[in-house]
């Protein structure tokens, strides 16, 4: 057994996007599509997400979250920009709780690999925070400055980082990541941490190859046939949710699946910022259950 079947995993996605209302909206596959099987066109509307929310829906979310963000850097501005390695985006931001102890929760931005940053994402904390947890969440080189093989490479770094540095910033808890969309892939990569006591991937990307000819990914992100077979969670060792969860469960490692209802690839999100939530009370139970 390796070390990534000892922790614990769930999968989250959105459960409300199959018909979408808002305008601008587009129609999802039908559900259990295989992207195999798909047209060219079918699939690359599979994967962009943009498209299904509407552009302007998810530019509002967007600002939304940068604002909440903005608000509660300033408010918390002692342990931020905390760089990690030598690229302008190498850095943490951190929100250690009042006992060094808590638990913290840490958060992988998505965007593709190629857009968003741990600064429009920081009011994910804010359920977390509310509960008395610490909170945590890093940068990375977006492509087609880096690779994903130099971006999975500086997600290893930017933890080893935190497991030698954090507590001389007030976190010394054990560790909860949680990732987005490319962030969800992330958080399935790094799982095997030894840093990491368990995850949480929210509507991630589970097997590169159907993004090969996706022009909104792969015009920037430039995967190659080895970053495809290596860097794809449902191509390593016992690592739509629906299938990596089901690729997990056929190895008996633990881990749920947690469809969200009424929400879509964006919305899902506001679920983290509840002390309440869902989501929220899903990372405490496996906290709980990774300490008890």
């Amino acid at each position: 057994m390796t070390a990534l079947d000892r922790r614990a995993f769930m999968a989250a996605t959105a459960a409300g996007i199959a018909a979408p209302t808002a305008l601008g909206a587009k129609e999802c596959p039908t559900a259990g599509m295989d992207w195999i099987t798909m047209s060219l066109e079918a699939r690359n509307l599979a994967y962009n997400n943009v498209e299904h929310v509407g552009p302007e829906n998810a530019r509002k979310k967007t600002e939304g979250w940068a604002a909440a963000s903005k608000t509660l850097r300033e408010q918390r501005p002692k342990h931020l920009d905390l760089a990690y390695g030598n690229g302008e985006r190498n850095k943490w931001d951190l929100y250690p709780a009042n006992d060094p102890k808590a638990l913290c929760f840490v958060h992988i931005h998505g965007g593709y690999w190629q857009r968003g940053s741990k600064e429009i994402f920081a009011c994910l904390s804010e359920g977390p925070l509310a509960r008395g947890w610490s909170a945590a969440l890093c940068g990375y080189t977006l492509a087609p400055e880096a690779t994903l093989t130099q971006i999975t490479n500086e997600l290893k770094s930017a933890f080893d980082w935190l497991n030698a540095k954090a507590g001389e910033h007030g976190i010394q808890g054990p560790i909860i990541v949680t990732g987005w969309s490319a962030g969800g892939h992330l958080t399935s990569f790094i799982l095997d941490h030894p840093k990491v006591a368990a995850g949480l991937a929210i509507s991630g990307v589970f097997d590169l190859g159907a993004l090969r000819d996706s022009p909104h990914v792969n015009d920037k992100v430039k995967l190659s046939e080895e970053e495809i077979q290596k860097l794809s969670p449902m191509r390593r060792p016992i690592v739509s949710s629906r299938d990596y969860h089901a690729y997990r469960s056929q190895g008996h490692v633990p881990g749920d699946l947690i469809p969200i209802a009424n929400t879509n690839h964006f919305t899902i999100l506001d679920e983290l910022r509840q002390p309440n939530s869902t989501l929220t009370r899903a990372v405490i139970a496996m906290a709980q259950y990774q300490t008890a």
